[in-house]
């Protein structure tokens, strides 16, 4: 696409947004890995630690709560801040939390618990309690630098599409990590009862020596915004004066008339509760699940989880090729078809036998979940402005992460309590069908606040 006159300027301009689009998709990526490899330990804290479920589910629910505040809070200081020295910073806390889950026992001995490792005692409970509620806190810098310059270099006309693109690097994270710490937690003693213990240490480790290595790349590879780099701003998102559908004012540029004020802005919010709770069904307590519930052991489930991500992958990039190609940008309509054929398939993925079908059926599932995942950030810049991309993408995310904690402590307890996987099950595939409804709720709306389309 042509934006520039001048064609050196437009070729300049292009390279360096196809570079800032997969610079910070490794960046997020790496983000995800020192993330999501505590729900791949959570087996081995049980079996080594001797820390519960239900436990477990608090962890999940505080640090989602955490994560969801914090990118809330540092979606509104992004918006104002250089975003590759926030990238960054983000990046060298997160990778030095990791560092130190590794050693949490030790911690824990310090702090009067006993020799290290050796079970449920309180103060190694709360040493991984605060780690992970720290962890979250830094994890919380990935998204608000990377959403920034996705506006500042992405015009609104390929949103949807490149966004998407940028999208996959959650399932690639989440493949690979699942993978990776699979296979580590794998490689302890062999024996059911005994699978992983020990090992869940380096789930930790090896994740945090990849994020070290990455803030070097970060440092010399990821760009600024275009008028850091010397270019000119981004053509056509000027605001329109006019208001919108559903009442949205469109001609203020105040945080508050854009994100706070904005009710399409609030509804992305609850739609991402819906969309989040059920992902964090398999994310979070997938690996449990699958060798509980399907009987698997920790390297078949490291590979459902992998290729669930992986489908997650195609399907947004299916999902934003088609808003922009089918739906003129007008993403929710897409979404409403994706979230009711993800109910479908969850319900599936349970009544359907352990082996080839259901694993198929959890995946495909992962496919139409994925896409409207990755649409409400698209949706939420476009009504938000790439001024204020941070910020609403940071509120709408408030709602997500609200969505994974009540889903982690609600599924956790719900599986201790019942003695199985059902009940959670039945819980997540209702919560998809609320999802898919008020996707429909927001069919009215144009694709964008920027002009006519």
């Amino acid at each position: 696409m042509r934006l520039f006159k001048d064609e050196q300027t437009n070729r300049r301009f292009s390279r360096m947004q196809w570079r800032m689009l997969f610079a910070t998709m490794v960046g997020y990526t790496l983000f995800y890995f020192m993330r999501k490899n505590f729900s791949f330990a959570m087996p081995g804290l049980q079996q080594d630690c001797g820390i519960s479920k239900s436990m477990l589910g608090n962890f999940l629910f505080w640090g989602g709560i955490v994560y969801g505040i914090s990118k809330f809070v540092n979606g509104i200081v992004g918006d104002r801040v250089n975003p590759k020295r926030m990238l960054c910073l983000g990046l060298l806390a997160c990778a030095l939390v990791n560092v130190a889950f590794g050693f949490a026992p030790q911690i824990a001995a310090m702090m009067g618990n006993g020799e290290p490792g050796t079970g449920n005692g309180a103060a190694l409970v709360w040493t991984f309690g605060l780690l992970l509620v720290l962890n979250q806190f830094f994890q919380g810098t990935g998204f608000p630098p990377c959403a920034k310059l996705i506006a500042f270099w992405i015009p609104p006309k390929e949103l949807a599409t490149k966004m998407s693109v940028w999208n996959t690097s959650h399932s690639v994270g989440g493949g690979l990590v699942a993978k990776i710490c699979g296979v580590i937690m794998g490689l302890g003693a062999i024996g059911a009862a005994n699978q992983g213990v020990g090992m869940w240490r380096w789930c930790f480790w090896a994740m945090a020596i990849l994020g070290f290595l990455g803030l070097v790349l970060m440092l010399f590879w990821l760009p600024g915004t275009p008028k850091e780099e010397g270019l000119p701003d981004l053509p056509g998102t000027e605001l329109r004066v006019e208001s919108g559908e559903l009442g949205v004012e469109c001609g203020g540029n105040s945080t508050m008339k854009m994100v706070f004020l904005n009710p399409v802005i609030w509804m992305l919010g609850f739609i991402n509760f819906t969309i989040n709770a059920v992902r964090a069904l398999v994310a979070d307590w997938g690996p449990t699940m699958l060798q509980e519930a399907k009987g698997l052991d920790p390297s078949e489930t490291g590979t459902v989880i992998m290729l669930f991500e992986f489908a997650g992958i195609a399907g947004m990039l299916f999902a934003g090729w088609a808003t922009d190609r089918f739906f003129g940008g007008r993403a929710p309509r897409l979404c409403v078809f994706l979230m009711v054929l993800t109910a479908v398939l969850l319900a599936g993925f349970w009544v359907l036998p352990a082996g080839l079908a259901g694993a198929a059926a959890l995946c495909i599932s992962g496919f139409c979940l994925y896409g409207p995942q990755a649409l409400t950030g698209v949706t939420a810049t476009n009504f938000a402005t790439k001024r204020f991309a941070g910020t609403a993408i940071g509120f709408v995310s408030l709602f997500s992460y609200v969505g994974v904690s009540v889903a982690g402590k609600v599924c956790g307890n719900l599986a201790q309590s019942s003695g199985g996987w059902r009940l959670p099950v039945m819980v997540m595939i209702a919560v998809a069908a609320v999802g898919a409804v008020l996707f429909a709720c927001l069919w009215p709306a144009r694709a964008n606040v920027y002009g006519e389309n």
